[in-house]
This record gives structure tokens, C-alpha cells and sequence, in this order.
């Protein structure tokens, strides 16, 4: 059976746990705490989940989630990563984070600054833009009319690959932004970030349904966002 590896359990990295269960796949947990303090969600998660440390997760995953705040990017263990796909779930924000110059300067992107800390992995951009209420809400089976559309980005066309196999079996499917800089396409403050999903946009995300999203929707919100000015 196949494996998910997730470094960091909060709110997506929980969600993500719970699809993948729900698909029939074995999930390895782990946060910055350590394992003794996920002992409830692997209990709610039943026998296909166990918790570990950060090392052990990548170590077990077929695919790993990395889904921790920017600011501690740098504490992700790179050598277990080297030669696996890592779908990167992070978005930066300079209140949490403090401020990183090069992403103010949009000379690069939070997703390639991890590619470069884990120089032997292959990091897909993934899962940033939508809600983690919304991300539960909207799974759908392969084929499903009513089936959302994430947005991927990353330089290896394998890796991409291995992440649309991954983002089907949670119940979604994938549109390719392409390489990792375009993952500016759907961080923070573009169309394509959070704003598709919501049924009503003037209610909090975390008051709202959630919407279904389709692939074409997906690029146009891509289409649209802005590239950075040249210089």
C-alpha cells in the first residue's frame, strides 16, 4: 500500500491526512513537537496512520507533504528527501514569517527557496491555495462531475506527475501552472488563491460551504494573475 508522508499535521497537513486515509493509503505524521503529541488525530485516523518524527516520515512517504510555516523552512530534514517527490503546501507571509527580502523583491518564490534546501528532492507546489475546510468539503471521486481542480507547479515532469497521481486518489484534479516560479500564479493575493472555492465571497472562508472548481476556471485565475515586473 502506498504512503503519504507528512512533515508538519496542522491544518492542511491534518486535512490531507484524513483524504488520504479516506483513499485507502497509509499515513505517516509528524510535526516539530514530536509524535507523542499526535496521539489524538492518529486515533481518529484509525490503523492506517502512525505518527513519527519529521526524518521518519520522509523516510516512509511515497509522496511527503512538507506544510510548515515558511519561517522554519530551513529545519526540514533535507537529506531522507533526497530522490522523492515533496509537495509543498506553503504560502509566505511576512507577518509569521518576518520578512525574506528576495520574496519581497518577487526575485523568487517560498516554494523554490525550499527546492534549494532540499537541492536532492523534487518539490511540486501544491494545496496552498485553497482552504483546509474547503479542501475536505470539495474531494470528489476520479471522474465525478462536480470534481474541483488544484493548481500544481514544479520543474521535474515526473515529480508533476507523481503529484497528479496523488492529488487523484485524494479527489482532485490537477492543473499544471507550470515550472516552480510560476507558483506565483497562486499564492496570496492572486485570483487563484482561495477565492475560486468560496461559494459566497462575502461570508469568512471558514463560515462558507465551499464551491466546486473546475479546471478551466483554475487556468483562467492563473491566466490572470500578474507576472512581477521585469528588473
Amino acid at each position: 500500500m502506498a504512503t503519504l508522508g507528512l512533515i508538519g499535521s496542522g491544518n492542511i497537513g491534518g486535512t490531507l491526512a484524513r483524504l488520504a486515509v479516506n483513499a485507502g493509503l497509509d499515513v505517516v505524521l509528524s510535526n516539530s513537537r514530536g509524535p507523542q503529541t499526535l496521539g489524538d488525530l492518529v486515533a481518529e485516523l484509525g490503523p492506517h496512520a502512525r505518527a513519527a518524527t519529521p526524518a521518519q516520515a520522509a523516510e516512509a512517504g511515497d509522496w511527503v507533504v512538507v506544510t510548515v510555516p515558511l519561517k522554519n523552512y530551513l529545519q526540514i530534514p533535507a537529506a531522507p528527501l533526497a530522490g522523492r517527490t515533496v509537495l509543498d503546501t506553503n504560502n509566505y507571509y511576512a507577518g509569521r514569517d518576518g520578512r525574506i527580502p528576495s520574496l519581497d523583491a518577487q526575485q523568487t518564490t517560498s516554494s523554490e527557496l525550499l527546492q534549494q534546501h532540499l537541492a536532492g528532492a523534487q518539490v511540486v507546489k501544491a494545496f496552498n491555495n485553497i482552504y483546509f475546510g474547503h479542501l475536505l468539503a470539495l474531494a470528489r471521486p476520479t471522474g465525478a462531475a462536480d470534481r474541483s481542480a488544484l493548481p500544481i507547479a514544479g520543474d521535474d515532469p515526473v515529480a508533476k506527475d507523481q503529484a497528479r497521481i496523488l492529488l487523484d486518489a485524494l479527489g482532485f484534479d490537477a492543473v499544471d501552472a507550470g515550472p516552480l516560479a510560476e507558483g506565483r500564479r497562486f499564492q496570496p493575493d492572486t485570483p487563484a488563491y482561495g477565492l475560486p472555492y468560496l461559494a459566497d465571497p462575502t461570508r469568512p472562508f471558514n463560515e462558507d460551504p465551499g464551491k466546486p472548481v473546475d479546471a478551466a476556471a483554475i487556468r483562467a485565475a492563473l491566466s490572470a494573475a500578474q507576472r512581477p515586473a521585469a528588473g
